[in-house]
């Protein structure tokens, strides 16, 4: 009988995944709070024990080999699968039941882990992971119960449920609106324009849907995250238009000021998505919670509207 192949230390796969994640071994080091040297000692054990170069060195970094390309993809999953499966063993030890669900980083930074609260008072048998995802990815290969997809109906092998359009709108700082007294959309170009780079055609796409406006919808300063533009607009470096799920704090508290909706021509939404044929009972429940919560939070956005605050837009 063959003998089996011994497995690299959980030490060793830790170090080779992040480090892989960051293509830096002191990012890895960080990440992981060891020394640079540690996780570089690691990762030659494991390309010893594999007998392959899983990263090349290029001047003070490196960067994967193809070997460590394919490596780290697969490993990343089987990682995950250990987390779900020591998280479950958990639970169940526990006598508790165990939701897992991905989600958008910001939207569930700022929209859905301030509400979560709310489902643990229904649910206080149950324990939640909650893992961040861009991008569709195969549920069950990651172990993953249930996530939230922004964009189209269009996830092959999953079941999409309807959560909410998109809303867009227009923001600015109580002080840019009355420094530049936007009391009209087109007013909205007198100002600094920000943009988020991942939708760097917005403002302009918005300007021509309006009457009388002069100069360009792309100039201004871009950023890469939605945090990053939600603090710009809230410290008045300029004006922006954002998701308002993503804004309700601000706006509640009067850091920024709803101006205008702004259509999406793209016509995206959020979707609640889960295997296709997978009906699990709390899968279920906490879709219809979710729903719930985008009906609550809707109504409360009508209720605390004030008029005075919007410009027209004769473009809607």
């Amino acid at each position: 009988m063959q003998s089996a192949l011994p497995l690299p230390s959980l030490a060793t796969l830790r170090c080779f995944d992040a480090a892989a994640r960051h293509q830096s071994f002191t990012a890895a080091a960080e990440e992981l709070g060891l020394t640079q040297g540690a996780v570089s000692r690691h990762v030659k054990e494991l390309e010893e024990q594999i007998g392959a170069a899983l990263f090349r060195r290029e001047g003070r970094g490196v960067r994967l080999t193809d070997a460590g390309r394919s490596l780290a993809g697969r490993l990343y999953l089987d990682l995950e699968r250990l987390r779900h499966t020591i998280g479950n063993a958990v639970a169940a030890g526990s006598s508790r039941e165990i939701l897992s669900i991905a989600v958008l980083p910001t939207f569930g930074a700022r929209w859905l882990i301030p509400r979560l609260k709310h489902f643990r008072a229904e649910r206080s048998d149950l324990e939640l992971v909650v893992h961040s995802r861009s991008e569709p990815f195969d549920l069950e290969e990651s172990r993953i119960d249930l996530a939230i997809h922004f964009g189209t109906d269009d996830w092959p092998g999953m079941q999409l449920t309807p959560l909410c359009q998109e809303e867009l709108v227009a923001v600015a700082a109580p002080d840019l609106v009355r420094r530049f007294k936007l009391h009209e959309p087109a007013r909205l170009f007198d100002v600094p324009l920000l943009h988020l780079t991942s939708r760097p055609m917005l403002w302009e796409a918005f300007r021509q849907t309006l009457k009388g406006t002069t100069g360009s919808g792309r100039t201004g300063s871009y950023f890469d995250q939605f945090s990053l533009i939600i603090a710009a607009a809230s410290a008045g470096l300029g004006a922006a238009i954002l998701p308002i799920y993503l804004i309700e704090e601000e706006l509640a508290a009067g850091a920024l000021i709803e101006l205008t909706s702004v259509p999406d021509a793209y016509g995206r939404s959020y979707y609640i998505a889960t295997p296709a044929g997978l009906n699990k009972p709390l899968m279920m429940q906490f879709t219809n919670w979710l729903r719930r919560q985008v009906g609550q939070s809707r109504l409360s956005r009508i209720a605390a509207d004030t008029p005075g605050n919007r410009i027209s837009n004769p473009g809607t």
